[in-house]
């Protein structure tokens, strides 16, 4: 399977993107879930949960996944903040979003919490 099979969908309702299997009516293949904060009114997404199902291992959907967010993130003008190590890491590999990316606070963390409860 090649990345044109798949596709990055926004569920907002849902605090996540999900990605989706194209090629198998539309099953979930992974998702990113997050929570915005307002910090003075900017939107500061916090991206806190990446994940892949087992049966994609090993085709690069998670960096797929992580950089369609990322990019609809920016596009939307919000602030990246990395509670995922998988998208910390990610960020690193990818220093042309160092000015959209926000450092984790503890505002962050406590949403994050109460987002997961």
């Amino acid at each position: 399977m090649t990345e044109t099979h798949f596709a990055v969908v926004d569920r907002p309702d849902e605090s996540r993107y999900v990605l989706v299997d194209q090629s198998s009516d539309g099953r979930e293949a992974g998702e990113e879930s997050y929570v915005d904060v307002d910090a003075a009114g900017t939107v500061e997404r916090v991206l806190f949960h990446t994940g892949v199902d087992e049966a994609y291992g090993g085709q690069g959907l998670a960096s797929f996944l992580v950089q369609h967010v990322v990019d609809d993130v920016v596009a939307r003008g919000y602030a990246i903040v990395p509670v995922c190590p998988y998208v910390a890491k990610w960020l690193i590999r990818h220093p042309e979003y160092d000015a959209h990316v926000v450092k984790p606070t503890p505002t962050h963390l406590r949403a994050v919490n109460a987002r997961q409860q």
